[in-house]
């Protein structure tokens, strides 16, 4: 055999070898490149199954999620604040609120515009005749009596969704609480009043056990016969430093019975406003740096000259129809009523206000929005029963609300302050808005209206 075919054939063996080799290596990658696929997805799966899980979730929550203090102020109008200066009110503690916190143009309140059916409005997110509370007080027809039980309710709160995300809840002088479903709870509750005061010994008969004398021993004068602004605020000091619930609803009463009696911004009510400030100078002081306060109210306030009983001056004026009064709306579902009180003189003489739009009427009272018209009295009057026929009558107090909720700069309060909110002044707001956004702070799920 010569040298060539020698080399030739070794040069064929040779690339066989070779080809042979590159195969199988190609074919171990493939394998290989399959497996790591294979490893890939069964790890981003594993991955997905621990980022996605519910426990996953519920710490990612908890992790965002904020304490949060809510302080209402009862009867605390926002002419107050926004018109601080002009009254000459001395309340540095609010002003801080307004300088680093969000503070909203007013707060534009539910139908009743008083107290028990609007805090139950802040913590539902509903009006009303959705959540249940229809007044302070119960229909005749189902006795009379306060709103006292939280099983009147007829959908969720806050505290009802805090609990059931095992967040602890503490509740102060808060209307609707008597339950044994809040952690830490005084709820408002009373045999007897003094102006804002609510007797101790009632509250404590419907309080978590124990709990009044828990803080009796960190504040040896707490136990006093009315519990008023002042041991309010004993109870929630106590609460932030020993029992650091998660959602603590303080209700601040005094500032409300003070205007009232002398009317707002008289100088008996501004000293209240003052009074409130200074408590909430030694509340911010305990607040810890993880715990937002929301400082809100109920609703405005105006003072009352005269109630006018409209249904006199439509018999003295020979109009046959009437029309259904409270102190600050009447409504007719007869035209020759309407058209009376549309007449430009007729107002004049009888203190009545604006006509209420039909599609605002729908909005805000349903269940009034088949009357043919509707009225707001004017500034300083109300409507109701006179004496004896009498057209004018003196208001049984000075200072009042249950007025409708866009009467003129007549609007209620919210500030949110605490680190991570920014400091700004939004627009009006309505009170429905109020429990969503104190919700999405807790990082809890809430659904408005949800039923019990």
């Amino acid at each position: 055999m010569d040298s060539n075919a020698y080399y030739s054939g070794k040069a064929r063996k040779g690339a066989i070898t070779e080809v042979g080799i590159h195969t199988g290596l190609c074919q171990a990658a493939r394998m290989l490149r399959k497996n790591l696929r294979f490893y890939c997805l069964t790890l981003t799966a594993l991955t997905c199954l621990v980022l996605l899980s519910p426990a996953r979730f519920t710490s990612l929550a908890q992790a965002k999620a904020r304490r949060v203090l809510v302080i209402s102020v009862d009867g605390l109008d926002h002419r107050y604040l926004r018109d601080a200066d002009k009254l000459g009110l001395r309340i540095p503690h609010l002003r801080r609120l307004l300088r680093e916190g969000e503070w909203a143009d007013g707060v534009a309140g539910v139908f009743p515009t008083i107290t028990w059916p609007s805090h139950t409005t802040m913590i539902t997110g509903v009006t009303p005749h959705e959540h249940g509370i229809l007044g302070n007080r119960r229909p005749k027809e189902e006795g009379g009596d306060y709103y006292w039980s939280a099983d009147l309710l007829k959908v969720k709160t806050l505290w009802h969704a805090a609990r059931e995300a095992g967040r602890k809840t503490a509740a102060i002088t808060w209307p609707v609480t008597v339950t044994d479903q809040i952690d830490f709870n005084l709820p408002e509750y009373f045999q007897r009043r003094n102006g804002g005061a609510m007797d101790l010994p009632s509250i404590a008969a419907k309080a978590t056990t124990g709990l009044v004398e828990k803080i009796a021993r960190a504040y040896p004068s707490f136990p006093q016969e009315w519990m008023d602004d002042r041991t309010r605020t004993l109870a929630t000091l106590y609460l932030l430093q020993y029992e650091k619930p998660d959602l603590i609803l303080l209700h601040l009463v005094d500032l409300d019975a003070e205007a009232h009696h002398n009317g707002p911004f008289t100088r008996e009510a501004n000293a209240l406003v003052e009074r409130t400030d200074e408590l909430l100078g030694d509340i911010l002081k305990a607040v810890p740096p993880d715990m937002v306060v929301a400082l809100v109210s109920d609703h405005g306030f105006e003072r009352s000259d005269k109630v006018v009983d409209v249904n006199a001056a439509l018999a003295r004026s020979g109009i046959s129809g009437k029309a259904t009064l409270t102190p600050g709306l009447l409504t007719t579902r007869e035209a020759s009523v309407a058209e009376w009180l549309r007449q430009p003189a007729n107002a004049a003489a009888y203190g009545i206000g604006r006509e209420v739009p039909k599609d605002e009427l729908a909005r805000l009272a349903p269940h009034l929005a088949d009357a043919l018209a509707a009225f707001e009295p004017a500034e300083h009057h109300l409507f109701g029963a006179g004496k004896d026929g009498q057209l004018f009558s003196a208001p049984a107090e000075i200072g009042v609300h249950g007025l409708w909720p866009l009467r003129k700069d007549y609007r209620a309060t919210f500030i949110l302050w605490g680190r991570g909110i920014a400091a700004r002044r939004t627009p009006e707001i309505s009170m429905l808005a109020l429990a969503p956004r104190l919700a999405a702070l807790l990082g809890l799920p809430f659904q408005p209206g949800a039923r019990r």
